[in-house]
């Protein structure tokens, strides 16, 4: 059976509240095992030939806490052929210059050593100016806004789930 890495840092609990949704819409810790980034080794993410990443942007445009701590670190594990899917929490009426630029950040980082984005996602929907997490007219992956859109969130992400289960081919 494939097995899914969901790697998630968290600030305020919410990027874990998502990434327990997500992984409940997979089918639950079957298929997605969930580690939080403060308590994972760079060996984790070998683990996995799928993996999904959980990130919320903080302040302004900033990685999250831990995943700041662990981003020069990624430079070490081989993301080679690895598919990897993106989410994140932003705010994009507060932040509408740098809505979901954690994941943006991250995805560039990542693909650059090899990993494969899957999971794209639609800007339609949301009302922002710029983020780093759009590339060629799409998200990178999916952005999650439980400030402003709360309503969207599950629908949002039983869509992205479908899928991510099509493009991981499972």
């Amino acid at each position: 059976m494939v097995k899914i890495g969901l790697f998630y840092g968290t600030e305020t609990g919410i990027t874990e509240i998502l990434a327990i949704c997500i992984q409940k819409e997979f089918g639950g810790d079957k298929i997605v095992d969930l580690h939080n980034v403060v308590g994972t080794t760079l060996n984790d993410f070998e683990e996995y030939d799928r993996l999904i990443i959980g990130c919320p942007t903080w302040n302004i445009g900033d990685l999250q806490t831990d995943w700041r701590v662990l981003y020069n670190e990624l430079d070490a594990v081989d993301f080679s052929g690895k598919q990897i899917a993106y989410f994140g929490a932003g705010d994009q009426l507060g932040y509408e210059n740098n809505f979901v630029d954690a994941i943006g950040i991250l995805e560039a980082k990542i693909s650059a050593l090899g990993g494969v984005t899957v999971g794209y996602w639609s800007i339609d929907g949301y009302d922002f100016c710029q983020s780093k997490a759009v590339k060629n007219g799409k998200f990178v992956g999916l952005p999650l806004d439980e400030l402003n859109q709360p309503d969207l969130t599950q629908e949002r992400i039983k869509a992205w789930v479908a899928q991510l289960q099509r493009e991981f081919g499972l």
